[in-house]
């Protein structure tokens, strides 16, 4: 899993609609992104590198 010394400010993902507590949160990083459950923010995150993420998002979008 890459990891970052940058810190981490979490935003609400545009993908999560107009839910408020049911949604996920993502934060960028120099060569990575992550994200979190915004229920359960103190069981941590995911991190992803760039490639990962654009492959996550391509396939995500594709499917839509």
């Amino acid at each position: 899993m890459p990891e970052t010394s940058h810190p981490l400010n979490f935003r609400k993902s545009s993908y999560s609609g107009g839910q408020t507590q049911d949604c996920v949160e993502v934060a960028d990083a120099p060569g990575i992104s992550a994200v979190r459950d915004t229920k359960d923010r103190a069981a941590g995150h995911l991190a992803f590198s760039s490639a990962e993420w654009a492959a996550l998002l391509g396939a995500a979008q594709h499917d839509l």
